[in-house]
C-alpha cells in the first residue's frame, strides 16, 4: 500500500512541472497534507521518530489553508526534491518486499543462538558492565590460578589495553574484605564471618539460563553484549565467553591477543548491526512496544549523588572499581537483619546488632534525630514550628552548659518550614547511617518520607531502646 502512494504522490507532484490549472495545484496540496499526515501518524504509532517528523513537515508544508510563497520557481524544485524522495521510498520499500534486506530481518534470535556461537545466556542477576571481563571457571585449571592469584596486573594490564577491567573473583573478594565493603555492605557479620566468606569462579554459572551450557565452560572470561526478554517474561543477558587454557598449544599471550582481537571486531559488528537495525526501523513497517517492554522494576533510583560530599568520598572509597554495583550486590547480599538502636543515657546512639556500631551526629542534627525518633507518627515539615519548645527541651540535654543565642536561632532555623534548615539536617541524618552501612538497611534508620506527607523514621520502635 505504501509502495503505491509514494509512486501516485511522485506522480503528481511532477505534473506540477507542467502548465496545469490554479485549481489543480490546490487538490495537490490538499492531497499532499492528507497524504503525508497520514504517513506521519503511521510513524509516529510506530514509534519511529524521523519518519514522524518527515512526512509531518512536508504536510505543514503543503498544506493549502495557510499558503507558504516561495514563487514558481522554488515550488518546482521542491516538487523535483519530494517527488525523487518518494520515489528513493518506493524503491526501498519494493526491495524490502522482495526480501534483499533478509540479513537484517531473518537474524537468529539471541536467545536461540547457533550451537558454535559464543553467546551464552544468563539470568539478570549475572549482568556485567559493558566493560567488564570476569573470570568463570566449571573446571579449575591450577597454572591459569597461579597466574591469576600471583600475577594479576598481567592481566588487568591487558584488558586496559583493550578497554575493559579484568575480574577474577575470588582476588575481589579479597580486596572487598580489606577494603571493608563486606562489613559495609553486610554490618551483623562478625570478624570470623567475614573470614569464612569466600567465592568460587563458578560463582556466576548459577545463573544459567540453560544449565547445560556449563559444559561449554571450562575456563575464560565472559562480558555481557544484550540484554533482552526471555521466554519466561524476565530480562536475560546475553553474554559473550573466550576460552582460555594453560594446556593449549597457542601461548598464552597469543590466546589473550586472539581475544582482544575477536572483542573488538564482535563490537564493531554489533555497533553496525544497531546502526543499520535503527536506520532501518524508522522507515521499516511500524513496531508496536507494549507497555511491558518498557516496564522497569527499579523504583528507588537513588544513588550517592544525593549525599552529601562526605558520604559520597566515604562510599566512593568502599566500592571496588572494576565491579558493576549489581554483581557486587550479588556477591554480598544483605538481608532485612536490623539492628536494635539503643539511644543510651548520655544520648550515645549504639546499633548493638552491628557490632556495636555507634552513629555519630553533631548535637543539633542529633536533636532533630531524636524528635523525629520519638514521633512514630511522624511530623509535617508546615508543622514543625509546634515542635519548637520540644525541640528545645531536647537539645538543651545534649548540651548541659546551656543554649546559647546562636544555638537558639539553630532552633528556629530548624523549625522555620520556609527555610532549608530541616532539609539539611535531614540529609546529614541520613548521611550519618549510609556512611556506616548499605542503605538497604540505612533507610530504615534514618528520615524520610513523600513529598507533602509526614516524615518520620520507619525502624518499628519494638527496636528502639531508651536508657
Amino acid at each position: 500500500m505504501k509502495k503505491q502512494i509514494y509512486l501516485f504522490l511522485a506522480a503528481v507532484l511532477l505534473l506540477c512541472l507542467a502548465p496545469m490549472p490554479y485549481g489543480y495545484f490546490m487538490l495537490v496540496r490538499f492531497v499532499m497534507m492528507v497524504a503525508c499526515g497520514w504517513m506521519a501518524y503511521q510513524y509516529y504509532q510506530g514509534q519511529k521518530t524521523v519518519g514522524t517528523w518527515v512526512f509531518g513537515i512536508l504536510a505543514l508544508l503543503f498544506q493549502p489553508m495557510y499558503k507558504i510563497a516561495l514563487g514558481r520557481t522554488v515550488w518546482n524544485i521542491v516538487d523535483v526534491i519530494v517527488a525523487i524522495f518518494f520515489i528513493v521510498m518506493f524503491f526501498f520499500e519494493r526491495k524490502r518486499e522482495k526480501g534483499e534486506y533478509v540479513e537484517f530481518e531473518t537474524l537468529p534470535p539471541d536467545n536461540n543462538p547457533p550451537a558454535d556461537d559464543n553467546r551464552i545466556e544468563f539470568s539478570l542477576k549475572g549482568k556485567l558492565e559493558s566493560d567488564e571481563l570476569i573470570y568463570v571457571a566449571s573446571e579449575e585449571n591450577a597454572e591459569l590460578t597461579r597466574l591469576l592469584e600471583s600475577k594479576p596486573e598481567m592481566f588487568e594490564g591487558w584488558g586496559q589495553m583493550i578497554g575493559f577491567h579484568v575480574i577474577y573473583l575470588p582476588l575481589l573478594m579479597k580486596r572487598l574484605k580489606d577494603k571493608e565493603v563486606v562489613k559495609y555492605r553486610a554490618p551483623y557479620l562478625t570478624e570470623t564471618e567475614i573470614g569464612r566468606t569466600m567465592i568460587g569462579n563458578d560463582f556466576l554459572l548459577q545463573y544459567l539460563v540453560n544449565p547445560s551450557d556449563k559444559g561449554r565452560i571450562k575456563q575464560g572470561f565472559i562480558r555481557t553484549e544484550d540484554i533482552h526478554r526471555g521466554s519466561d517474561g524476565k530480562d536475560n543477558a546475553v553474554n559473550r565467553f573466550y576460552p582460555l587454557s594453560s594446556n593449549s598449544t597457542e601461548p598464552l599471550a597469543d590466546q589473550l591477543h586472539r581475544i582482544g582481537k575477536q572483542i573488538f571486531e564482535e563490537k564493531n559488528q554489533q555497533q553496525l548491526l544497531e546502526s543499520k537495525r535503527n536506520s532501518w526501523d524508522d522507515f521499516g513497517d511500524a513496531i508496536h512496544h507494549d507497555a511491558d517492554d518498557n516496564f522497569n522494576s527499579q523504583l528507588e533510583e537513588e544513588d550517592t549523588n544525593d549525599l552529601i560530599e562526605e558520604v559520597k568520598e566515604r562510599i566512593a572509597k568502599l566500592r571496588q572499581r572494576g565491579i558493576s554495583q549489581y554483581i557486587l550486590e550479588q556477591l554480598i547480599h544483605p538481608d532485612d537483619r536490623l539492628s536494635q538502636l539503643v539511644i543510651t543515657k548520655d544520648f550515645r546512639l549504639l546499633l548493638p546488632d552491628y557490632n556495636n556500631m555507634e552513629i555519630k551526629m553533631e548535637p543539633l542534627v542529633k536533636a532533630v534525630y531524636l524528635l523525629f525518633l520519638k514521633h512514630p507518627e511522624g511530623i509535617l515539615f508546615k508543622r514543625l514550628p509546634e515542635y519548637r519548645r520540644e525541640l528545645t527541651t531536647i537539645y538543651e540535654q545534649l548540651r548541659p552548659a546551656g543554649l546559647t543565642d546562636r544555638a537558639l536561632q539553630s532552633i528556629e532555623d530548624v523549625t522555620n518550614p520556609l527555610l532549608n534548615s530541616i532539609n539539611e539536617k535531614c540529609a546529614r541524618i541520613r548521611g550519618a547511617f549510609v556512611g556506616q552501612f548499605d542503605d538497604h538497611m540505612a533507610k530504615h534508620y534514618y528520615v524520610d518520607g513523600p513529598r507533602g506527607e509526614a516524615k518520620k523514621i520507619s525502624l518499628p520502635r519494638d527496636l528502639v531502646v531508651w536508657e
